[in-house]
């Protein structure tokens, strides 16, 4: 049983790099430490405790964890800083010898951060506590409100795919997941506490059920039936894994919306090779055209790298080719980051960084056109909007069904209401479409 009579009335703040999933997961790490008796720091006050959650996707993401912890530290002197996430799993020993730190936790340690906090005495030298990859077996659940209105439950963490330039499996582990009883107590319980909607997250959601022998499409049906939530969204999902039986329940179920993220890394056979991904392009091609079949509005968001090693002119010009004939809304583009470690560095064809720079340029001016074409065909259009609370000044928005993002007058009444608007023209940032309300 942990004491926590010296957390009473102390303060946090939490800063979070990276994905989805490690943001619900500081969400979930701010709980705890708030039913411990710790609340978090008002602007411009000093805190008691520094929280980092570190992500190390590329070299540039590492140095802004740095970057991170040393301006913390700075802002908050005196304060007992703990670093978690998976630049800490990945450097422990780096993270630990930053001037400040006080603790560095593993994959393995993140969800019981509250009993490595002991009495809040600041180290003479940065402790780091970690699991070696193979060892990593825990699922903390976390289902947690972001900033806005909606909800993030983590369904799945880890990954077995070894993707030639990724490092996630070395820093979270091999997949795992809780169970489809604990995923729906948690819908509910978010629903009670007014949640409207809930995005699926974790590292590879997809694969859900390693565990414990269910399967993600189970999971998707069971959590369609709990009342109270009225949208559901699938954060990422591997090609090879969005089934075709995925597909078409999304198309008809009562809350799943036609919303869809799915990474493609390279439109080029032989760099999915490369990179030991586990499809091609044609079956990649053959998802788009299934879900544009069964739900033409939907929103289909790739990812994709550019500049990775063995990715020649003619290799990304195919690639560019093939993403330029599908018919999907808009593209996440990312320079490819050398990550030590990875089979990838085996390869010997690279890429200067001049070139990684022009190449996603072109993609981001592909997406922007995508993207500006699908949300003026809805123009004119009348459409469901979850509305969001809007920065003091700014126009309120929120986002359609098919995750179209729309600009109200400001009116904090609405805020995570639906109700129904018409689309007019886009904003000035062509980001948006000006919205009227219907009463």
């Amino acid at each position: 049983m942990i004491d926590t009579t010296v957390f009473q009335n102390k303060t946090a703040v939490y800063y979070t790099l990276g994905c989805k999933l490690n943001f619900s997961e500081t969400s979930t790490i701010g709980k705890i430490l708030r039913e411990a008796g710790v609340r978090t720091a008002r602007k411009g006050e000093k805190a008691d405790i520094c929280v980092v959650n570190t992500c190390s996707v590329t070299e540039m993401a590492d140095k802004k964890c740095r970057q991170a912890i040393h301006r913390l530290v700075k802002q908050h002197p005196g304060a007992f800083v703990v670093v978690t996430g998976c630049y800490a799993q990945l450097k422990p020993g780096d993270v630990a010898k930053i001037d400040g730190v006080d603790v560095v936790l593993g994959a393995e340690q993140k969800g019981e951060l509250l009993q490595y906090l002991g009495d809040l005495q600041k180290h003479e030298k940065g402790e780091a506590i970690t699991t070696t990859t193979k060892d990593i077996r825990s699922f903390s659940p976390s289902c947690s409100r972001g900033d806005r209105t909606r909800f993030f439950l983590k369904v799945q963490d880890g990954c077995d795919y070894f993707c030639s330039y990724c490092t996630i499996p070395f820093a979270r582990g091999r997949s795992r997941n809780g169970t489809i009883a604990s995923m729906v107590e948690q819908a509910g319980q978010a629903a009670a506490e007014g949640g409207k909607e809930i995005v699926l997250t974790g590292v590879n959601i997809g694969d859900f059920g390693k565990t414990t022998g269910e399967s993600f499409f189970d999971l998707v049906k069971a959590l369609d039936q709990v009342e109270g939530i009225e949208r559901y969204r699938i954060s990422s999902i591997e090609p090879n894994l969005l089934t075709d039986e995925i597909i078409e329940f999304v198309s008809h179920s009562r809350s799943f919306m036609p919303h869809f993220h799915i990474p493609l890394q390279s439109g080029c056979d032989e760099v999915l090779q490369l990179m030991r991904r586990r499809y091609d392009t044609a079956l990649f091609a053959s998802k788009v055209k299934k879900i544009k079949e069964v739900m033409p509005d939907a929103f289909i968001g790739v990812d994709v790298i550019v500049g990775t090693r063995g990715e020649t002119p003619e290799y990304f010009e195919q690639a560019y080719q093939f993403i330029d004939g599908l018919d999907v809304t808009q593209l996440h583009v990312f320079s490819y980051s050398e990550r030590p470690g990875t089979q990838a560095l085996k390869i010997e064809y690279v890429v200067s960084p001049e070139e990684k720079h022009q190449r996603s340029q072109r993609l981001l001016a592909l997406s922007d056109q995508k993207t500006q074409a699908f949300y003026a065909r809805h123009i004119g259009q009348t459409m469901p909007v979850l509305m969001e609370k809007s920065k003091a000044g700014a126009p309120m928005h929120g986002f359609t069904e098919n995750y179209i993002r729309v600009e109200v007058e400001s009116d904090d009444s609405l805020d995570n209401q639906v109700i129904n608007v018409r689309l007019g023209e886009f904003n000035e940032e062509m980001t948006a479409l000006k919205g009227t309300i219907l009463i």
